[in-house]
């Protein structure tokens, strides 16, 4: 599909022509794919694109929102960093109201913390440079997308001696998760929309154990409609023809050896943490980066004494279940009732990313037709 235009990715015969091309193709089998990624996922649910899709074809929401994916325990490390006396504690906006054990960083706000949204780390460290008498600790979260650009302000503040700056790092990987995801007995796949953005920083080499040793397809998705549709398609298409292939839908941004410039980066002030707690997904091997001994002056985690506790999730929220796909967000006890973007219970309500934000946001009305269809008919 050679397409220049915005409008043309949202074309909706073109759309509904795709989707008669899977019918044909899958032949009536059933087939569950994941995503993911949560961009993916904000755009199934904004464009109704679970609607277009023939219904054989269930789509399946992954741990691909990394605010959702951060424990408990380590948004209450982040609070205690926040409420320290010296410190301006800078953080991406939705981190905000994630709730800790006892409250989010907005109610730390509220009780008087110096906590301040910022759109970048490179803002974090201007802070620092304005105010030298404080303390200014970047909150780094997110996926190979945004670990970069906290790589690129690790080298700089290095480069200008800036000691007044700290990062607090949190950053996962999306490989150790799909293999989580892959090996995890409860859920049965038969391929994934692999994450675009990611993607972008990795390249397509990363995921080839996915078709190696499990047999399965992964085809790189761009984020408008007819990207994720175009997507299921070439993933339906190998599984007729016997294929289990990487491939790349978003060629137009993704290059198969990914961003070298920015993995240099990463390699230079980050390492693989042995064992990270996932929300829902537990501890998995080798799966976030902490920062390089030589950035130690950096580390906001050698710095500061944090509890560094392992805390449950609330016993009502099932944010691991959505996270690891086995349930869809409105299957959850507390959805929409308890546990609103208003009033999140679990991270998934938190970020527009999460799926359970997006089905919220997005979803309601077909949520109850959904429901109507599974509970009346036979």
């Amino acid at each position: 599909m050679g397409m220049k235009y915005v409008d043309e990715y949202r074309d909706a015969e073109l759309a509904r022509s795709v989707s008669r091309e899977i019918e044909k193709v899958s032949a009536g089998r059933s087939f569950k794919f994941m995503e993911v990624c949560g961009g993916h996922t904000h755009t199934i649910y904004k464009h109704g694109i679970e609607d277009v899709l023939p219904p054989n074809i269930d789509l399946v929401h992954g741990p691909g929102c990394p605010v959702c994916v951060l424990p408990m325990g380590r948004v209450d490390d982040a609070i205690t960093i926040a409420r320290m006396d010296d410190v301006i504690f800078t953080t991406f906006g939705d981190m905000m109201r994630v709730p800790g054990s006892h409250g989010s960083l907005l109610d730390a706000k509220a009780d008087g913390a110096d906590v301040r949204f910022v759109y970048s780390p490179l803002d974090a460290l201007k802070l620092a440079r304005q105010n030298p008498d404080r303390k200014v600790v970047f909150f780094a979260i997110g996926f190979e997308t945004t670990a970069p650009s906290t790589a690129v302000t690790l080298l700089r503040a290095q480069a200008e001696g800036i000691k007044n700056f700290s990062v607090f790092c949190n950053h996962v990987t999306i490989i150790p998760a799909m293999k989580a995801i892959l090996d995890s007995p409860d859920l049965r796949l038969d391929g994934f929309v692999g994450p675009g953005h990611v993607s972008m920083v990795i390249g397509m080499r990363p995921y080839t154990f996915v078709a190696r040793e499990h047999h399965k397809p992964v085809v790189i998705a761009g984020f408008e409609p007819l990207d994720i549709i175009q997507s299921v398609y070439m993933i339906v298409k190998q599984i007729s023809e016997g294929r289990a292939e990487i491939e790349n839908q978003y060629a137009r941004v993704v290059r198969p050896e990914g961003n070298v410039k920015a993995l240099e980066a990463m390699a230079k002030t980050m390492e693989l943490r042995p064992f990270f707690e996932w929300r829902g997904l537990g501890f998995i091997t080798h799966s976030a980066l902490s920062l390089r001994p030589e950035f130690a002056e950096w580390d906001a985690e050698l710095h500061y004494h944090v509890p560094g506790l392992r805390v449950a999730d609330p016993k009502a929220c099932q944010c691991g279940e959505v996270l690891k796909g086995v349930i869809k967000p409105w299957e959850c006890k507390v959805f929409g009732t308890a546990c609103t973007p208003e009033t999140p219970i679990g991270t998934c309500m938190v970020s527009p990313e999460g799926a359970c934000a997006a089905y919220f946001n997005y979803g309601r009305f077909s949520m109850a037709s959904e429901r109507t269809r599974l509970h009346v008919l036979p």
